[in-house]
């Protein structure tokens, strides 16, 4: 029989990491089988819970439940999900564990759950990446200015060692672990963390007789293999190589245990390209207008400010060489006066919807969906919908998106600092015939770096927007409010890259051994 591996799935947020390995099949089964995951984030362990559930239903009985496409839908409430598959339910609450890990009841937790799998599978796999707010470039920018901030008291700099603690006890065939590209940069004491983490991974196996390979993935001629790296950078794995819509880069270190390292010289995999686009991943998804928050929210309302901003910039624009800028604007006035798109939400499930023969589009429309959901947008102030606006415009004109230093004085925001450099890129596009910026947790906040490419929509994305940039499937549900959705959506790691990574990891497991051929 083909082997199979039991997942243990640390640090696992709403589950991106692990859909990837679960969702992998190979030779028309599916080798990879979360035993436990673990987050203690109560909005995302309950998305993670709700996608085990689904997992478990859907393995025993082949589709979807109809009350879970229902509530999908937003035709019904929240259903009591023990009522809908209570052995689903119960195995889905044995593998979703929301636990802080370093804690005592997490670590029994997961020592349980590591007998379970090592009788239950032919090995193990451990997978995640400890949070990342204290190496980011961003979070060490903020904590610097913190008068009292000791970056060596700092619990989250140490958390990668609980990764280690399981890594010691686990043992595993293999594990992939994954951070920020500040990683690489980031000091404790002087040191690098990332010099800290190579250490304690060579020192995994001392006594024990097997130690770990790190490996990088590496991708040439459309095909990835792991190979040693040569400098720390070579970990770095960038999303857009991979297929995914997005510019998100990112360190990804891969161990093999070394009784089974020399299966994965020569192993590869073919990947998902070209890199996709903004359009080609969101485009076909309905149209919707932006909100105006503090201040009446009617279509008429929204309508009447966009077409002000609109003829406003279309008289500043009229000086430029080319007249372009001055001539979208105009024409965008026009289309409002007509009747523009005034719908908020909607549910409506693109045409043609499931039909695709593009790989990462199959994997995004799911059968057996009624609608979309989470397609909704959030309100704006009055004052940012010119700047949308104008973005959007630029970016469709110019081909890139704004500085501050190219906004109309008549836009500037009531900051000191807007045409210091500090807010360059306070507002930011995403281009419709790129892929777009990384996808953070920061979407969250105001949106003014996810602006929507069509200027007629005059908005940031949708949670399902950002999602399917994301590159998680149509089905899967956010829990939540919408905050903690945007939240969970950009921590995550993308469920087409990590299942990509799972088929490279499985061809590295399962090729016999170079030695013995």
């Amino acid at each position: 029989m083909p082997a199979t591996f039991g997942i243990v799935d640390l640090f696992a947020g709403p589950g991106g990491l692990g859909e990837g390995f679960a969702s992998l099949e190979a030779g028309g089964q599916h080798p990879f089988h979360i035993g436990i995951s673990v987050e203690k984030e109560t909005s995302a362990h309950r998305t993670l819970r709700l996608r085990a559930f689904l997992r478990a239903h859907v393995s025993r009985h082949g589709a979807l439940p109809e009350a879970f496409v229902r509530f999908h839908a937003g035709l019904t409430e929240e259903p009591d999900w023990p009522e809908v598959d209570a052995a689903a339910w119960t195995e889905a609450t044995a593998e979703a564990r929301c636990l802080e890990l370093g804690s005592e009841a997490a670590a029994a937790a997961i020592d349980e759950a590591i007998g379970r799998l090592r009788k239950s599978f032919d090995d193990t796999i451990l997978i995640g990446g400890p949070p990342c707010q204290a190496y980011s470039l961003v979070g060490r920018a903020r904590s610097r200015g913190k008068a009292d901030y000791v970056p060596e008291e700092d619990h989250r700099h140490y958390l990668f060692r609980e990764y280690i603690r399981v890594l010691d006890r686990l043992r595993p065939a293999a594990f992939v672990m994954e951070n920020v590209k500040g990683m690489l940069s980031s000091t404790v004491e002087s040191r690098l963390v990332f010099e800290m983490l190579m250490e304690d991974l060579a020192s995994l196996g001392t006594g024990h007789g097997h130690h770990y390979e790190l490996r990088a993935i590496r991708l040439a001629d459309g095909r990835a293999t792991l190979q040693e790296a040569a400098k720390p950078s070579d970990f770095i794995v960038r999303a857009e190589e991979f297929g995914v819509p997005q510019r998100r880069h990112r360190v990804i270190i891969v161990g093999i245990r070394s009784d089974l390292s020399s299966r994965a010289v020569g192993a590869s995999i073919p990947v998902s390209g070209p890199s996709r686009t903004v359009d080609e991943t969101i485009g076909n998804m309905p149209p919707l207008r932006s909100g105006i928050s503090r201040a009446s929210d009617t279509a008429e309302a929204w309508e009447k400010e966009v077409a002000g901003f609109a003829k406003l910039l279309a008289k500043i624009s009229k000086g430029d060489a080319d007249c372009t800028l001055a001539s979208e604007f105009r024409e965008i006035r026009e289309v409002l006066k007509h009747g523009a798109e005034t719908r908020r939400s909607s549910s409506m499930l693109p045409a043609a919807y499931g039909t695709s023969n593009d790989d990462l589009m199959r994997w995004l429309e799911r059968p057996g969906l009624h609608a979309l959901a989470q397609h909704e947008t959030r309100g704006h102030m009055a004052t940012d919908l010119g700047r949308y606006l104008f973005a959007a415009v630029f970016g469709k004109v110019r081909g890139y998106s704004p500085k501050a230093a190219d906004f109309p004085l008549a836009l500037s925001p009531d900051h000191r600092n807007w045409h210091s450099g500090v807010f360059n890129d306070r507002f930011r596009v995403q281009l419709a015939h790129e892929p777009s910026t990384t996808v953070t947790s920061h979407i969250s906040k105001d949106g003014h770096y996810f602006i929507h490419p069509d200027p007629l929509q005059c908005r940031s994305l949708t949670v399902r927007e950002a999602a399917r940039l994301q590159t998680f499937p149509d089905d899967y549900l956010f829990l939540g409010n919408r905050t903690q959705q945007y939240v969970q959506v950009g921590n995550a790691v993308p469920p087409f890259l990590a299942r990509q990574i799972a088929a490279l990891v499985h061809a590295s497991l399962t090729k016999p051994d170079t030695l013995n051929l």
